[in-house]
């Protein structure tokens, strides 16, 4: 299976529009916690060793925060991320990460084998392994000359 690469597109605001976007865009935009209740973690899916890696950023979560779910082909990434309240006493003036729930889901190819996914969580990074199967691995076949 090959998966098709994924460029993000950035969108460059009009000339007229540029100093008015300019604080209305991220890291700019806000100083208060609104529209932060909720968040897309950034995923990368690539292939290796005939295994389908994906890559999930969820800084600043435990494992027991992060719930991974396999329901037929479609895995689905769950979590949340609470916003700390360690100086209650003190008011925020900016406030640019983003807290909340969040849930990524996954249509997995019918060439990957479900009973082998393993994922580990180190350095606020989930990684899954998703194995393909035998016999999706192109095999060579010897041409004889007669």
């Amino acid at each position: 299976m090959k998966l098709v690469p994924f460029m993000r597109r950035i969108e460059v605001p009009t000339t007229t529009r540029l100093f008015e976007e300019f604080f209305n865009e991220f890291p700019f935009f806000g100083s208060t916690l609104d529209g932060r209740d909720h968040w897309t973690p950034s995923v990368d899916i690539m292939e290796k060793d005939g295994n389908l890696i994906l890559r999930a950023e969820l800084p600043g979560l435990n494992e027991k925060e992060i719930e991974l779910k396999l329901e037929g082909n479609i895995l689905t990434l769950k979590g949340e991320r609470k916003m700390e309240n360690e100086d209650e006493k003190g008011t925020y003036h900016r406030v640019e990460s983003y807290y909340g729930s969040f849930t990524r889901s996954f249509r997995l190819p019918e060439t990957v084998d479900c009973e082998k996914i393993n994922a580990e969580y180190r350095n606020g990074v989930l990684k899954v392994t998703i194995p393909q199967k035998p016999e999706v691995k192109p095999r060579e076949i010897p041409v004889s000359v007669h």
